[in-house]
């Protein structure tokens, strides 16, 4: 299959611009790659494209109208930049798109609007319905509130997270890098570009090597994950290099620009991926080998005699993070008993459960609909 050529036909994508590309080293935004970046988004509207675009710079920008010369530590004062830095990336995205007769809607979002199965519904409808209006929805993590509990850790895995959301075709990730090479490019002279390779490859987290620069947060592992978990969704990521002369239009013709990494599965369904893309976990299951097993080969439900150990707390209803024996997670999903609870019948067969508590809600921990496997 021309995976590249899938490209072409989808008609819903999510653009992710980094703050490497959108900034000038701290000095503010970059007017002219802005300016070249919505010229193509434009374009991609005319052709019937229906573009979501996820945007950094925020802080950066406001860093830059306060005169901060490098990124503050305290949390206030970053939320204080980002408050500033935001009026300066709508006023950006705006003006630009309006001289094309276009709207934008400023959309700002925070992991627990995410969490919320009700908020996560009402966000798909809002986007949904701009979408339906033409208008493009200009996403940002709203950095003026969020704090690290709740922070999805780069704008990667919020544009992964909005590409389930609205079911996206196709992630794009715009980056100053040219894609995914199979070394450190910076420090291997013979690293060669990835040019397409399915999302499952098990050898990606080895290649994704360095980190994110000094205005960023997010590296090449960060951009595999977010690929990951947009293909849960069915979309396609593409992470190439945004100062490229129309990469958006190129990549719109199926020209093998950067890295791309292809779904092999069916999409899940909306309520597992949006059980995929929780980043609060509420505790944790340590589950025997048996039960690791009949989770991974057989899609059953999760029955309390598989569990060993129980951590954290939490109530039915919340999200818990399974574990194999050696800590790895392979799966997540909502418990139907709360962590004394558990504690109490972990170990015990279903039929035990009414016995030791009193009551039984559901014979199992974690019913199969209510649990993704990672």
């Amino acid at each position: 299959m021309d995976h590249r050529k899938q490209l072409t036909k989808g008609q819903r994508w999510v653009v992710k611009i980094g703050s490497a590309l959108l900034t000038n080293e701290g000095a503010g935004l970059n007017a002219e790659g802005i300016q070249r970046w919505v010229d193509q988004m434009a374009e991609l509207k005319k052709a019937g494209i229906e573009i979501l675009l996820v945007s950094s710079g925020a802080v950066a920008e406001g860093m830059a109208r306060l005169g901060w010369k490098s990124r503050p530590s305290e949390l206030h004062k970053l939320q204080a930049a980002a408050a500033v830095g935001q009026m300066g990336l709508v006023q950006a995205y705006e003006s630009r798109f309006q001289k094309y007769g276009l709207h934008t809607a400023q959309v700002l979002l925070t992991h627990d609007d995410l969490s919320s199965r009700e908020r996560y519904l009402n966000a798909r409808s809002t986007l949904k319905t701009l979408l339906s209006y033409g208008v493009v929805p200009v996403i940002n993590e709203n950095d003026t509130v969020v704090i690290d509990e709740i922070r999805f850790g780069d704008n990667d895995t919020l544009a992964a997270l909005v590409a389930n959301l609205v079911e996206a075709d196709n992630l794009i990730i715009l980056t100053d890098q040219e894609g995914m090479f199979d070394k450190d490019p910076r420090s291997n002279k013979d690293a060669k570009l990835i040019e397409e390779t399915p999302v499952t490859n098990a050898e990606l987290e080895a290649m994704a090597t360095g980190g994110a620069g000094s205005l960023g947060r997010g590296g090449m592992l960060t951009k595999v994950r977010a690929a990951r978990l947009a293909a849960r969704s069915g979309a396609s990521t593409v992470v190439a290099y945004g100062r490229a002369d129309k990469v958006l239009n190129r990549l719109h013709l199926g020209e093998s620009l950067g890295t791309l990494f292809y779904a092999e599965k069916a999409p899940d369904t909306a309520r597992k991926q949006w059980l995929a893309g929780h980043l609060q976990l509420r505790g944790k299951l340590v589950l025997d080998q048996g039960a690791c097993k009949v989770l991974k080969e057989s899609g059953r439900s999760l029955l309390a005699v598989g569990v060993k150990a129980v951590e954290g707390r939490f109530v039915r209803g919340e999200v818990v993070a399974c574990l194999d024996e050696s800590g790895q997670e392979i799966a997540r999903g909502l418990v139907n008993y709360n962590a004394d609870e558990v504690g109490l019948i972990k170990g015990q067969a279903s039929e035990k459960i009414e016995s030791i508590l009193g009551y039984i809600d559901e014979p199992e921990l974690i019913h199969r609909d209510n649990l993704v496997m990672l």
